[in-house]
């Protein structure tokens, strides 16, 4: 598994699409839904002209684990959804990387969230784990 301060991910030997159905699949298994897919590439060839590897953002949330971090602190939603990267390097490996919430939720000065970020971090874990 790889990782870097605040993340953590690991490459998978399937194609990108797949990726992202296998992604989708075990995040919901850890009952999160997806609120947001951003076609990063895309975005940048229509708006740039840029081409790049398939890259895609997956915005992930599970609403019952939200709805307890918005209860203990309403801003947290600038930190809401948990973002799930997938992404293709040049030499057509697929990465998936998602947000490490204990880092995340670190910004916030509410000891109580710290349970409820390890909780969001050990599922994401799972998910990663069974892509």
């Amino acid at each position: 598994m790889s990782s870097v301060s605040y993340g953590f991910g690991r490459t998978v030997t399937c194609s990108f699409d797949e990726a992202i159905e296998r992604v989708k699949h075990a995040l919901s298994e850890e009952g999160f839904g997806i609120l947001s897919d951003i076609d990063v590439a895309g975005a940048l060839k229509k708006k740039l002209g840029e081409t790049m590897p398939p890259y895609r953002i997956l915005g992930a949330c599970n609403p019952l684990l939200a709805h307890r971090a918005l209860q203990a602190e309403p801003e947290i939603g600038l930190l809401l959804p948990c973002n799930v990267v997938a992404r293709q390097d040049a030499a057509g490996v697929v990465h998936i990387d998602v947000i490490e919430p204990t880092v995340m939720f670190e910004l916030v000065e509410k000891r109580n969230l710290a349970a409820l970020a390890e909780e969001v971090s050990k599922r994401l874990k799972c998910a990663l784990n069974a892509v």
